[in-house]
């Protein structure tokens, strides 16, 4: 497919996303296909009168251009009026022309213009409601497009139409804890509509070293680019391990990822796939021709575009929920790569070999652009220069600058806010437990804590002396005993990889810091703790045997929202848990959590007294005036869902 003009591209490509949302402050993100004009107009209720109207500076519009045709917009606005709460605004986006080439008779073109699908039935514009507490709230992670499972988005735009009129009932916003995109889980089909979107975007190539391929574009080209992705390496003894960090993934059990072959690898190819994720335009752009594929290849490629499909026909919907209400987001590992710094040896084998840190660093910098900066704006003004200074040495076509784009990624591995904390009520702590690991120093291949004692320490000062507090926490702090005994047998047996052995409890000294810190005297009273990555959902009720009545520490996991664990054998290791660690179990007592009481709510609807939900769909978690939740749901991505009631135990 050959480069389109942006003349004939549609003006926006991907957005408008709601991300940090204040009374003072409004930041959206949004990809034109030029530099674009903006102007924002922002109404009170149901007024068509706005309330602010302006066209939005250069202060206020960060503009880094990733290709031809394709122009990040990080909208952050500082308003002096400050925004009322509890009452629905509607905000609408008139683009017209490039900045470059702005005219004072260039018309503007308004949302319901170019993004109908973002508006809810009958309304010209996407509005939003800034809750003074947070009472209601849906969170949810592991969005994997060529899952069987329905979208859990879509779920959560029906719960939004159905409290479009209701501001106390709509959520105060989504909470997205970890594989907001599969980066080295990719389907054919999908990696095929990448490389067609690179084409139609002109999106920018990149010089490519230690690996079989030049370039980027020699990677697209390449025979084996489609599932043979591990053949790009050279065939060298020390490339042996990086092959399997990488490309093995088909050879581990269920614990871990099956399609590690079409592992992104350029920048523009983790870009287009933002773009595919979040937004039904793109797909419009795209050619659906199959590749050459051997049979078995061109098989598989078949069954995944079926399910692809599905998943692109949902598009609309999942993209409106993420217009209408606030979004806030935090890497797990196929954000970047499986297992990422799952150990000092992981870390060590990666970032040594300059092809392998180029596809973690690309992965970094795509998530700092799409994700990171619009959770907290204000940590990254120190390093955005750097990266539109990336953008503009690409300018000349000539690609990246490879020692720029080394530096960043440089820069963006010691980069240490990751992690935010929102200033809601209650406050809302986000943990980065990826790049501030704990590392093992009796054996570097045993896997790290996952989150060191500055860490650590500096979570302790986010929380002490608050009354309520939201953690999110993308792997849980308690999860499933059963589970954690055979990933620490995995580990004792040196295989800590195999069946991703990453858990709270996996490192001593990160543990007994963790448990330390709820039992402090002065930790909040009411400790929920929001998570995902495990493909199903649960909820515990957990209390100090010593000291029961505080802290009271919910653990509410809500996964995955496109993806869902294999069923019999999620059924089978739920049923040896209740058998093995039900709360009266001795065994209980040799755990790391043996002076905590974990009490599992029991899900509505079960079958044989499960503990587990194994469902894709969204959370939902309504809270009281003192931040304990009163009602934890899991909203089905097709129909239904469950409750997870109070035990009378707890």
């Amino acid at each position: 497919m050959s480069e389109q003009s942006s003349s004939s591209l549609p003006p926006v490509l991907a957005g408008p996303i709601l991300r940090h949302t204040t009374c003072q402050r409004l930041t959206l993100w949004l990809v034109g296909s030029s530099a674009l004009t903006l102007r924002l107009r922002l109404y009170h209720g149901a007024s068509d009168e706005p309330c602010f109207d302006q066209v939005l500076t250069g202060n206020q519009v960060t503009r880094v251009r990733f290709g031809t045709s394709a122009c990040l917009h990080l909208i952050d606005l500082r308003l002096d009026d400050a925004l009322p709460v509890n009452t629905r605004i509607g905000y609408d986006l008139g683009v017209s022309g490039s900045v470059s080439g702005q005219s004072d008779h260039d018309p503007e073109s308004w949302i319901a213009e170019w993004a109908q699908h973002l508006c809810m039935p009958g309304a010209s514009r996407p509005d939003f409601v800034i809750k003074e507490r947070l009472d209601r709230l849906i969170h949810g992670s592991c969005r994997r497009p060529h899952s069987c499972a329905a979208d859990g988005l879509v779920r959560a735009d029906e719960l939004l139409r159905e409290t479009r009129d209701d501001n106390a009932r709509r959520p105060a916003v989504l909470l997205m804890t970890g594989d907001q995109i599969y980066a080295d889980d990719v389907a054919g089909p999908m990696l095929r509509a990448i490389h067609h979107l690179i084409d139609c975007l002109g999106l920018y190539e990149e010089t490519l070293t230690g690996a079989g391929i030049n370039d980027s574009k020699e990677l697209r080209d390449n025979p084996d680019t489609y599932f043979h992705r591990e053949k790009l390496l050279p065939d060298v003894e020390g490339n042996e391990a990086l092959t399997e960090r990488f490309f093995g993934g088909v050879r581990k059990p269920v614990f871990t990822t099956v399609n590690a072959q079409n592992h992104l690898i350029s920048l523009s190819e983790v870009m287009a796939m933002y773009l595919l994720v979040w937004s039904p335009v793109c797909w419009r752009l795209i050619d659906g021709e199959q590749p050459a594929l051997s049979a078995r290849d061109a098989s598989i490629y078949q069954d995944q575009q079926s399910v692809l499909d599905g998943f692109v026909a949902g598009l609309p919907c999942a993209s409106r929920v993420m217009a209408h209400v606030p979004n806030y987001m935090i890497f797990d590992d196929h954000d970047v790569t499986d297992d990422w710094n799952l150990s000092a040896l992981w870390e060590a084998t990666t970032y040594g070999h300059p092809f392998s840190r180029r596809i973690v660093g690309n992965a970094l910098i795509a998530y700092l652009l799409c994700q990171g900066w619009g959770n907290n704006p204000d940590a990254f003004g120190e390093i955005l220069p750097a990266i539109q200074a990336l953008s503009e040495s690409a300018g000349q076509g000539a690609g990246f600058d490879q020692a720029r784009q080394d530096a960043l990624i440089d820069d963006l591995l010691q980069f240490e806010h990751w992690h935010y904390t929102l200033p809601t009520s209650p406050r809302i702590v986000v943990l980065d437990c990826r790049t501030r690991r704990w590392r093992s120093e009796i054996n570097r291949a045993r896997p790290s804590g996952l989150m060191d004692w500055e860490a650590l320490t500096g979570f302790q000062q986010d929380i002490i002396g608050q009354k309520a507090v939201i953690v999110v926490s993308p792997a849980p702090m308690f999860g499933v005993k059963l589970i954690e005994a055979i990933q620490k047998v995995f580990t004792f047996f040196g295989k800590p990889l195999v069946v991703d052995a990453e858990n709270w409890m996996a490192h001593r000294g990160a543990a007994s810091v963790l448990l330390n810190i709820f039992r402090h005297s002065r930790t909040p009273e009411n400790f929920v703790i929001l998570s995902g990555d495990v493909h199903y959902s649960f909820a515990y009720d957990v209390r100090l045997r010593h000291r029961p009545d505080r802290p009271r520490i919910w653990q509410i996991t809500s996964s995955g929202i496109k993806n869902e664990f294999p069923h019999t054998l999620l059924e089978w290791l739920d049923r040896m848990n209740r058998w093995l660690y039900a709360p009266w179990s001795p065994l209980n007592w040799f755990t790391k959590r043996r002076r905590m009481r974990v009490t599992p709510r029991l899900p509505e609807g079960r079958d044989a007294g499960e503990r587990l939900w194994n469902g894709a769909g969204i959370g939902l978690v309504e809270l009281n005036e003192e931040g304990a939740p009163v009602s934890i749901e899991q909203l089905n991505s097709c129909s239904g869902g469950t409750r997870f009631p109070e035990s009378p135990r707890s």
